[in-house]
């Protein structure tokens, strides 16, 4: 239960959602790798389909070393892919990914957040390009997330320029609390992850969402709220006059779903030839 409105007199407050499984119902990489799959940008598709399994996993219980060496996959895939040639394979199917899978829950507590004074904040490891637009459809005041360098060619060199994961999320809103005079002590944190305990303890009000079992251990072991979110919910029915902004400002890091798909075939096919020698 929220404490009420905010006595404006004291340090300002916010909320701090992770994305993936906290706000949206489903892996936003899994989400938008379907589409590049569908669209023939990534070839083997029959073998692909067999590794969206276990990147489902990976992605979703990957403990600290599995997840850079994630990162390091996405660096080198991305690397060249045109962001105009990816815009083009999801500008007809984004929206309908994004629309319907909000959470209800979620959108509900962001709202409350804002009728008690607190401004809310979307901290995901997600592109930029990505979460900004998702953070304003559900009116998040501010976005932190990860960034990809592109070229002067307009396509994406290998290289991230900042990646929101792990303890760099808690350094974000340390920043953010530095700079917008906000009272950690008096803030909130949502996340699914247990990659994710740093931001969580970062404030004095962390809970788990959907917590994934390290998550769930450590939430109860500390005696942190666990929450149950699984009414997704359309905004258009949610939200009255709710309208998608344009397409292009949405897709180009989705390149990074398509790259991630693929870094899962990639440790599939690894550990199969593993498996045969």
């Amino acid at each position: 239960m929220l404490k009420g409105v905010e006595n404006h007199s004291l340090p300002r407050t916010a909320a701090f959602f992770d994305l993936d499984k906290t706000v949206i119902a489903k892996s936003s990489t899994l989400t938008f790798s379907k589409s590049f799959y569908q669209g023939g940008l990534i070839n083997r598709r029959a073998v692909l389909r067999t590794a969206y399994a276990q990147f489902v996993f990976l992605a979703g219980g990957a403990d600290h070393d599995q997840m850079e060496r994630m990162r390091a996959y996405l660096s080198a895939l991305c690397r060249g892919w045109n962001v105009q040639q990816v815009k083009e394979i999801v500008a007809e199917t984004l929206h309908d990914l994004i629309d319907p899978i909000i959470y209800d829950e979620a959108a509900s507590l962001i709202e409350e957040h804002h009728t008690a004074g607190r401004d809310v904040v979307i901290v995901s490891t997600s592109g930029a390009e990505v979460v900004e637009p998702i953070g304003e459809l559900l009116g998040a005041d501010r976005v932190v997330a990860t960034r990809m360098v592109v070229g002067d060619d307009g396509c994406f060199t290998g290289e991230v320029e900042y990646y929101a994961y792990g303890p760099t999320k808690a350094e974000a809103i340390r920043e953010l609390a530095a700079s917008e005079g906000y009272d950690l002590s008096r803030c909130y944190a949502y996340s699914d992850s247990a990659t994710d305990v740093p931001m969580l303890e970062s404030v004095g009000h962390p809970h788990a969402v959907n917590p994934d079992r390290t998550l769930r251990r450590e939430a109860l072991a500390r005696g942190w709220p666990i929450l149950d979110f699984h009414r997704p919910v359309r905004l258009k029915q949610r939200i009255p006059g709710f309208s998608v902004p344009p397409r292009p400002a949405l897709v180009a890091v989705a390149a990074i779903g398509a790259a991630a798909a693929t870094a899962g075939l990639v440790w599939y096919a690894n550990r199969r030839r593993a498996t045969v020698v």
